[in-house]
């Protein structure tokens, strides 16, 4: 989905690239994938939060426990992950961009770090889900 919604900026910032080798890089690029993370997350966040009300809680798998319109996040891990790495990325973009020059050795960096977070998230989600196969055998058990 990521990709689907942000093709259109990552079509673009690559065409700009592109027709602008060897030359002074424009704003669009850079403009137009700050903006929509930023909108991926505060506006869709926002939207999501917002759309989680008792009346639309219909779902009969649902956590019982929990009041209807309430959601639980049961893996923080993962969540937890990519929370710090968006905020991260935010600080690292201001750090690299603050002398107005992207260096080679800041796009490797900037390259590898998508690495990173892959392989924390992917290890946090393996990690989590021996939690789940343990509930899922107790329910079983009863």
């Amino acid at each position: 989905m990521a990709l689907g919604s942000s093709a259109p900026e990552i079509l673009l910032s690559v065409i700009e690239t592109v027709t602008t080798l060897g030359d002074c890089p424009g704003e669009l690029g850079p403009s137009t994938i700050v903006g929509s993370a930023s909108f991926n997350l505060l506006v869709i966040s926002g939207v999501c939060i917002y759309a989680v009300a008792p009346e639309n809680d219909t779902n009969d798998d649902r956590d019982k426990e929990m009041e209807p319109g309430i959601k639980r996040i049961k893996d923080m891990n993962v969540f937890a992950i990519t929370a710090t790495f968006s905020v991260l990325a935010y600080v690292w973009l201001f750090v690299v961009l603050y002398d107005q020059r992207v260096e080679v050795w800041e796009a490797w960096v900037t390259f590898l770090l998508f690495f990173v977070l892959l392989g924390l998230a992917f290890a946090a989600d393996k990690s989590g889900q021996g939690d789940d196969d343990e509930e899922l055998s107790e329910l079983m058990v009863e």
